[in-house]
């Protein structure tokens, strides 16, 4: 390994890949320094189209399609005694615009396409600890197959996931949510039925009295299938019923939009498990540093969206660094637009997700009613202003729409207890995307992907726009 870099990403997940994929296309020096060795595990199977056009950025949306995964039709949703789809063919034309895959497929697929770009990619290399300039990093100190070494830095991109080494190292910044505190159980089927509802390739979304359902189809033949479930409420089940086992498959027996498709079908490999998976850090970005991805900030699952916020994420990281080596802008400005416009795209999601929970009409469940946005949360977010901003500055995920649309309708003629607090707002507001001109920059920048991928301030230092 080289002794020094002038980007150095750690994590070789769809956040990181991508991150370092973009900035060598802009021709900089990038190493990445990923602790598995691919492909590996890992779940969110579900891919939305929002992640497209960032995948053909990179370059890396043929091989995608050419892969082979199972295209992604939209998702059918069985909530609370209603049922409605959300199909994906009404935002293009020329065939698929999302997938389902096999992670270690797809991230193995997206790291060997960094690689290919000219991505000095390390795998089975850990990083041990980070040095410090002040409040910069500048080196890390790596162990791997072929040894230990030191590497030093200009910039680094921290992609390491839940493990977030900047997060939970150094700056303990990471908070996990009053609500969401969930737990997620899920194993795979074969041999299982077609839905007889919904787009081809959809995944469903079903609820059952304490919680909800995914199934979601794979290429090779299996079915993935989750429960989510209040934390504290699975812990009891639990214990009362003698393991994680008769946990998931009580609850799979109070579904029959999924119980009908695995019902003859057979469970390959045992029940995996994952809780407390949301959670925000306070600050994504610093001197000399930016957290992208799972690093960064986690949501619950409902709504599909952790590679949509990786690949996302990775895009503005990789434009706001990209910037900053050029000298088109300062480094300060260049975080500050990266920290508040992830932040956005986070908070909008954090918001839809949370009045997706509350239009269930189910309201004497207790996990529904446990997925409402605390008072303590609301506050930290001052949640009307928080979302007037997010729906006049960026709205990235162009696929939600819709659901939010249906969402607020269900709301609007729910039996509910507090009144909600985002009632009509997308009647008073037009949703925009992302600040991608002048009038719609963020911190007075707004990104540009001509010549290159970038960040162009509004208005330039001598006054000229």
């Amino acid at each position: 390994m080289r002794g020094s870099t002038q980007v150095l990403v750690i994590g070789g997940g769809p956040a990181g890949s991508t991150t370092a994929g973009l900035l060598a296309r802009q021709g900089f020096q990038v190493t990445l320094l990923e602790k598995d060795r691919f492909p590996r595990y890992h779940i969110g199977e579900s891919i939305l189209p929002s992640c497209r056009p960032i995948l053909e950025l990179l370059g890396a949306w043929e091989k995608v399609a050419a892969h082979g995964f199972q295209p992604k039709g939209g998702a059918y949703f069985f909530w609370g005694g209603e049922e409605w789809e959300v199909r994906f063919s009404e935002l293009g034309e020329d065939g698929a615009n999302a997938w389902q895959v096999v992670r270690s497929e797809f991230d193995a697929l997206l790291l060997g396409h960094a690689r290919e770009l000219g991505v000095d990619v390390h795998e089975a290399t850990s990083v041990k600890e980070l040095e410090f300039d002040g409040d910069r990093p500048v080196a890390a100190h790596w162990a791997g197959e072929h040894g230990r070494g030191r590497i030093a830095f200009d910039h680094l991109v921290d992609a390491s996931g839940r493990g977030g080494v900047m997060a939970t190292r150094y700056l303990r910044s990471r908070q996990f949510h009053d609500v969401f505190r969930n737990v997620a159980a899920w194993t795979y089927w074969k041999g299982t039925k077609k839905p007889a509802k919904g787009p081809d390739g959809a995944i469903t979304v079903a609820s059952v009295p304490d919680g909800w359902f995914w199934a979601i189809p794979l290429h090779e033949g299996t079915l993935s299938v989750g429960l989510v479930t209040g934390r504290d409420a699975f812990n009891s089940r639990r214990s009362e019923l003698g393991g994680v086992d008769e946990v998931y498959h009580r609850a799979l027996a109070q579904c029959p939009a999924v119980r009908d498709l695995v019902d003859g079908a057979e469970q390959v490999g045992g029940i995996k498990v994952e809780q407390d998976y949301s959670y925000v850090t306070e600050r994504f970005a610093g001197p000399g540093y930016l957290l992208v991805g799972d690093a960064a900030c986690f949501l619950d699952p409902l709504l599909s969206t952790g590679v949509h916020l990786a690949t996302y994420s990775a895009m503005l990281g990789a434009a706001a660094i990209g910037s900053v080596l050029r000298g088109e802008v300062g480094e300060q400005e260049a975080r500050d637009f990266y920290g508040s416009v992830y932040r956005q795209a986070y908070e909008r999601l954090l918001v839809l997700v949370s009045v997706f929970y509350e239009s269930y009409r189910g309201k004497d469940y207790h996990f529904y009613n446990a997925q409402r946005l605390s008072v303590a949360d609301r506050d930290k977010l001052n949640l009307q202003a928080s979302f007037d901003r997010i729906i006049t500055g960026i709205a990235d995920l162009r696929d939600a729409e819709d659901v939010y649309r249906r969402v607020q309708q269900h709301l609007h003629g729910a039996e509910s207890g507090d009144p909600n607090p985002l009632a009509n707002l997308n009647k008073q507001h037009e949703i925009k995307r992302a600040p991608v001109s002048p009038d719609r920059a963020v911190a007075g920048l707004y990104l540009t992907y001509e010549p290159q991928l970038g960040l162009r301030r509004t208005q330039d230092p001598d006054g000229s726009r």
